[in-house]
């Protein structure tokens, strides 16, 4: 793409923020910004004044004069349908809307992939009350329960009776107003696209429980055929539902990853995905080999970029900056990876109560000197945040790290000595405790060459 091509990014933060600054200046691109924070005061105050087609309506009419060419977001609740639906009027390449909404309405996706692919499906069924009402009797439990539309898995969890379906439902009038605040603009769209008779998106779906190993395929679409990129294993906090870290490479046999790919391909043929990255979360259960559909997203699983990068060669964000002007991802070029083992570390708490403590400068700078290929997320909250974290996610994450290695022993090696650098508990086994022997684990040198344009970096939502 040529360099005098400017590119839009809408709610481009955390990962998106990094990883588009890279690919961009690897190719000397232009890009212009729009959309907020929603995990940031003032920033996302925008929330109370959203509104979907007025926000679309105002880029269009900024396009010509702002020179963009193409636009493109990996922002679940509302940039990946802004971009899709800024796309279809500037007459750019795009996802398909139809598409977008139809994998973000999870009822719907379920009731698509029972046609398609029933045997990749989970028993599903819309809880019919809305947010705050009565829960109906009759309900076999226990149920795994999450919101029709909603990102982060916010409100996801597993209840294993009336009384928990009954409280994880109970929310105050300033919670009801966030909630229906975020899935307002989706739901107005939804109705208009995808159909009479959808179901509110104003609503809470329930799903068989599963008990198995959690995996991501991502892959993209392009001129309608469906691509691979990969496939990365979801470790789990231990008797929980919460993501400890992402690990590539995959430990699922290449058998299973291609049954995956045979499910995505009819489940995108099958709600018209056309054109754009995607990311199929699904379980995979070794002992009875089933393997079955969490859910669609209908982007790029940004998190999940700079793995890439670093085991493969591979910048998802230049693959996304590739397909918003219509070209084909197989011609991005790759670099030399600079790890065989790579993982996303999530720290979390899972009690109000204890305390959380942020790295201060000293301790991020020894983490820069002993690991230059270390990406840093930071985020501190206030008590009133952190409790709605509990409440919605059953946990407070308070950071990620980035890591690479030689292989995973390795790069679980590295995370101990990094993790203590920060003062926090290693999501990767058991700690390193003997702070004597962090020179000889952390040298100075690093173990790996520091990626292209990610030092060490660090954003407080």
């Amino acid at each position: 793409m040529s360099s005098s091509q400017r590119t839009l990014l809408l709610f481009n933060y955390d990962w998106d923020a990094v990883g588009h600054q890279r690919a961009g200046a690897a190719r000397g691109m232009a890009f212009d910004e729009a959309g907020f924070d929603l995990f940031s005061f003032p920033s996302n105050a925008r929330l109370a004044w959203f509104d979907m087609a007025r926000f679309v309506r105002r880029l269009a009419g900024q396009a010509q004069s702002k020179g963009w060419t193409a636009v493109t977001s990996n922002h679940e609740q509302f940039g990946a349908l802004a971009a899709a639906l800024l796309a279809e009027r500037m007459g750019w390449p795009g996802t398909p809307v139809a598409a977008v909404l139809a994998c973000q309405h999870k009822l719907h996706a379920r009731q698509v992939l029972q046609r398609v692919a029933p045997e990749a499906n989970l028993d599903f069924v819309l809880l019919h009350a809305e947010y705050g009402a009565s829960i109906p009797s009759g309900i076999a439990y226990p149920q795994f329960v999450k919101p029709v539309k909603a990102a982060f898995s916010v409100l996801a969890r597993e209840v294993r009776n009336h009384a928990e379906l009954h409280r994880h439902t109970r929310f105050g009038a300033w919670e009801l107003w966030v909630i229906r605040r975020l899935v307002e603009p989706f739901e107005r769209m939804a109705q208009q696209r995808l159909g009479p008779g959808l179901p509110s998106a104003h609503r809470m779906l329930l799903e068989a429980p599963v008990q198995a190993d959690q995996f991501n395929l991502d892959g993209y679409v392009f001129n309608g055929d469906v691509h691979a990129i990969g496939v990365v294993d979801a470790v789990m906090y231990p008797n929980t539902q919460a993501f400890m870290r992402f690990e590539l490479p995959s430990k699922l046999p290449a058998s299973v990853q291609a049954r995956a790919l045979d499910v995505a391909h009819r489940f995108l043929q099958a709600v018209g995905f056309t054109h754009g990255l995607f990311n199929m979360e699904f379980f995979f259960d070794a002992a009875t080999e089933r393997l079955t559909v969490i859910e669609f997203n209908p982007r790029m699983a940004a998190q999940f970029s700079d793995l890439y990068l670093r085991t493969q060669g591979l910048d998802l964000h230049a693959v996304s900056l590739a397909l918003a002007h219509g070209q084909d991802p197989a011609s991005v070029p790759r670099t030399a990876p600079t790890a065989g083992a790579a993982a996303s570390f999530v720290y979390r708490v899972f009690d109000a109560q204890q305390p959380v403590a942020m790295p201060d400068a000293h301790r991020r700078q020894a983490l820069a000197e002993a690991f230059p290929d270390a990406l840093l997320f930071a985020y501190p909250k206030p008590r009133g945040s952190m409790a709605r974290d509990f409440k919605w996610l059953g946990s407070y994450r308070y950071g990620i790290l980035h890591l690479g290695g030689r292989d995973l022993a390795e790069l679980h090696e590295r995370c101990k000595v990094a993790s203590a650098l920060l003062g926090w508990p290693a999501p990767c086994g058991e700690p390193v405790h003997h702070w004597l022997a962090l020179t000889a684990l952390a040298a100075p040198a690093p173990l790996h060459p520091p990626l292209p344009a990610m030092s060490n970096h660090e954003i407080s939502p």
